[in-house]
């Protein structure tokens, strides 16, 4: 479970929320351009510090500004992918898989099984030794996906992961999503723009406006639109 307060001084105003998901649910964050959403994850992840506030992901402190405490980002167990499927073109699918799993310094064994099990569950093994510059945007974002669930994180952050997509992979990659959080059992939040996502993916949302949560529900309630 993701529990986390914080606030930060942007350049325009100020964010200032609270979340809650718990393990096996998919939180959405909506809102206009510039609204604090990208910044909220890179909070999470520890790549911006907060100006005040405490994150606790499965019962353990990541970050706590009065006490004086911030994991480093490697720490955190965080599986982020962002809105640009950041594959590296130059490595093939399979090492790209192993790359985090590397960073972590498993050993060779568990690499290669991580990397075969997340292979045959995004369906990509024929593309296991392709370099990622030859490859759609659909099948860098399952690579993408395959390589933040590799690692076992204990929290799966996805922005704007079906930007970009065509219809097929945009419905595919939703149901990969939707499946492996509810297997792994882990928090997840996802930032997207488009109603029809939030509510094909989604078990709830936070709209925020100006670093605020201005409305929260459940993502069925979201009216249908693409």
């Amino acid at each position: 479970m993701l529990e986390a307060a914080v606030k930060k001084q942007l350049r325009d105003f100020s964010l200032d929320l609270s979340l809650r998901v718990e393990n096996g649910e998919i939180l959405v964050l909506m809102g206009d351009n510039g609204a604090g959403k990208s910044t909220t994850l890179n909070i999470l992840a520890g790549l911006v510090c907060p100006d005040s506030g405490k994150i606790r992901i499965n019962g353990s402190t990541v970050c706590d500004t009065e006490a004086g405490t911030a994991v480093s980002v490697e720490h955190r167990k965080i599986g982020y992918v962002f809105q640009r499927s950041a594959v590296f073109p130059h490595l093939t699918v399979a090492e790209n898989i192993a790359f985090g799993l590397r960073a972590q310094h498993h050993d060779t064994a568990f690499t290669a099984a991580q990397v075969s099990r997340w292979i045959d569950r995004m369906n990509i093994c024929d593309l296991a030794g392709v370099k990622a510059s030859g490859l759609s945007g659909g099948q860098k974002q399952r690579v993408a996906l395959a390589r933040a669930l590799a690692t076992e994180p204990s929290l799966l952050m996805l922005d704007e992961p079906f930007s970009g997509l065509d219809t097929e992979s945009r419905r595919s990659v939703k149901e990969v999503v939707r499946q492996c959080v509810g297997e792994l059992k882990i928090p997840c939040i996802i930032v997207t723009h488009r109603p029809g996502d939030a509510r094909d993916t989604g078990d709830r949302i936070c709209r925020i406006v100006r670093g605020r949560i201005v409305w929260e529900g459940p993502c069925s309630a979201l009216p249908d639109g693409r």
